[in-house]
């Protein structure tokens, strides 16, 4: 019984993020996946699949090879080799997550597409708890420091939802805060001025896979102004950490309350 049920569901899975990657595994179904991406690291055994691209330059016929039965993918970045994959006949689950909610809801679709429901569930129970202990934890400090998190360099892109979200989660405001709800990189693009105008006492940044360079960060013209550059204030986080909407944010989530933690005792 049992092994005709497991038959009913996706037997041969290729990830294309690396969060998608994290998810199959924790809930089990890390055997069935055939293929990742390069930017897949958690757990240590999704680095020795077959590796089908990057994030946005995959190869057509490399995840075709690998004979999918189900192709994971995320958001309108990735629309181009969803639509060749579904062109090939391929069938194809992407997701669009934009919030820590929205994260909790596709580990839930995907671990249920897989069937392993109960282990999502419990997975999703894990990070709820998480995000709970650290709320609770930040909110009885006296001040809540102002925090500009930078996505990218040139321009300029404050973070998005969730990454909003893990700084107020953490102890912190996000100084770009009306800006969460836009979707597209594009639309949260700030002037350096404004960074400066809004003075936060902590900057993070991750730039999308780029090492950050927190020296180039305080050199630009009129930041020595800001109270975070003037305090030594800039830290990298790694975008594994911050940047892939899946269970890692919760490593983003620690580092960054640790930081605001910091913060509280030397202020």
């Amino acid at each position: 019984m049992y092994g005709t049920r497991r038959a009913e569901f996706p037997q041969r899975i290729v990830c294309l993020t690396a969060e998608t990657a994290e998810i199959a595994f924790l809930v089990g179904a890390g055997e069935r996946v055939v293929g990742v991406p390069g930017t897949a690291r958690r757990p240590e055994a999704a680095r020795e699949k077959a590796r089908v691209g990057g994030f946005t330059t995959f190869k057509l016929d490399r995840i075709l090879a690998l004979e999918p039965d189900l192709v994971l993918a995320f958001s309108d970045l990735q629309r181009d080799i969803v639509r060749d994959l579904i062109a090939a006949g391929a069938s194809v689950l992407c997701t669009n997550q934009r919030s820590l909610d929205d994260v909790l809801k596709a580990i839930l679709v995907v671990g249920g597409a897989l069937g392993c429901e109960e282990a999502a569930r419990s997975v999703v129970q894990d990070i709820a708890d998480e995000i709970r202990h650290v709320r609770e934890y930040s909110a009885v400090w006296p001040q809540r420091p102002r925090v500009y998190f930078e996505e990218w360099m040139d321009p300029l892109i404050a973070g998005i939802r969730w990454v909003s979200e893990i700084i107020e989660i953490a102890g912190g405001r996000d100084v770009f805060a009306e800006l969460r709800d836009q979707h597209a990189a594009r639309s949260r693009v700030v002037m350096p001025d404004a960074v400066v105008e809004r003075d936060p006492e902590i900057i993070l940044a991750s730039w999308c896979g780029k090492p950050v360079d927190p020296g180039l960060i305080a050199c630009r013209p009129g930041w020595e102004r800001i109270a975070a550059v003037r305090a030594g204030r800039v830290h990298e986080i790694d975008g594994a950490d911050i940047l892939a909407p899946g269970p890692s944010l919760m490593v983003g989530l620690r580092r960054i309350h640790e930081i605001i933690q910091a913060f509280q005792s030397t202020d």
